[in-house]
């Protein structure tokens, strides 16, 4: 089964063909950063005018780079939520044609269950249950991922979210006041190698309280510090801040791993490729006995593959989607 899948949830173009749920036959992303770098966010307008430009090539590259002609695919699949809905209409738009023009199956996809189905991509054999921490610029969640009563089926169960700012939002709003740029992530990770993780006693918001997260007052203790001790050294506070993230993310996903007692545990969304949060993780599994599922860089953040490997699984539970289905910019996961 051939799965072309397409991914504009936000303001990454992405195409690619995915083959069996497992094997990305190609993975094609052509990043927005540049545009939205000179506003320190992504402008929602112009990530959509971006994607209309974009589909098209991009989609005509992940099936020339596959080797797939419309003729071998089984279904044509989009990201239909959640996101920014100007955005999520051009791709699953474009999505909607390709598959009346070619008589194929469509699958709407949910994007955090894509994040989910991620790691299958570069590891099939995903243990469970299994814990799976999904952290990005717009969501910070801890999921269990369990075999349901019907075979070949998963059951997903939400331990804990973030109640306010996201952890890549953190980053972002951090990075921006700091005056680091634009994406916060990976400014923020590139200065803090040269500082001291200890230089600031940064809170842990709700430290040792359940599964849920809050990053708000963090980002506010961050303001604070800079505007009493202006002299700080940035590399020492980015560095304190960054550790302050992950060691939240790794207390409560260890905690929650032991507590359903999963087998693994899995990381992803945008703010997964970054490297403290990638080392701390695995070094817990090895100290805990658990496999741990660290996907590829380029499989944490946004991309088609994963949207692909979910339309897989969609398409064989729950078959095609109709074509009149709307985009859901807050769209839920599908929970037990």
């Amino acid at each position: 089964m051939k799965v072309l899948a397409i991914e504009t949830s936000c303001d990454e173009t992405a195409a690619a063909v995915v083959e069996d749920g497992r094997t990305a036959l190609s993975s094609v992303v052509s990043s927005q950063t540049d545009l939205h770098a000179a506003f320190g966010g992504v402008v929602p307008e112009v990530a959509s005018r971006a994607h209309l430009e974009l589909v098209g090539p991009v989609v005509s590259q992940a099936l020339e780079q596959a080797g797939a002609a419309p003729g071998d695919l089984a279904a044509v699949a989009a990201t239909v939520g959640p996101g920014l809905v100007g955005s999520l209409l051009v791709g699953a738009s474009a999505a909607k044609a390709y598959a009346w023009a070619w008589g194929l199956p469509f699958v709407g996809v949910n994007h955090m269950e894509g994040h989910l189905h991620a790691a299958f991509l570069e590891d099939p054999a995903l243990h469970s249950p299994t814990v799976v921490l999904l952290v990005s610029g717009g969501h910070t969640m801890l999921v269990s991922m369990h075999d349901a009563p019907v075979a070949g089926q998963i059951e997903y169960r939400l331990l804990g979210e973030t109640i306010d700012d996201a952890a890549g939002e953190a980053f972002d709003k951090v990075a921006r006041f700091l005056g680091l740029g634009y994406p916060g992530g990976p400014a923020i990770e590139a200065i803090a190698r040269d500082g001291a993780p200890d230089a600031v006693a940064f809170p842990r918001g709700l430290a040792g309280r359940g599964y849920d997260f809050s990053f708000s007052g963090l980002k506010t203790s961050v303001v604070r510090y800079m505007r009493s001790h202006p002299g700080a050294r940035l590399a020492d506070v980015a560095a304190s801040f960054q550790e302050a993230v992950v060691d939240v993310l790794v207390a409560k996903t260890r905690r929650a791993a032991a507590e359903v007692g999963a087998r693994a545990i899995c990381i992803g969304g945008g703010v997964a490729a970054n490297t403290a949060l990638r080392e701390r993780i695995s070094a817990v599994c090895e100290q805990d006995g658990l496999a741990a599922f660290i996907p590829s860089r380029r499989m944490c953040t946004d991309n088609a593959a994963m949207i692909g490997a979910t339309a897989c699984y969609r398409l064989r539970v729950d078959g095609p989607t109709p074509l009149d289905a709307p985009v859901a910019p807050n769209l839920r996961l599908p929970l037990v």
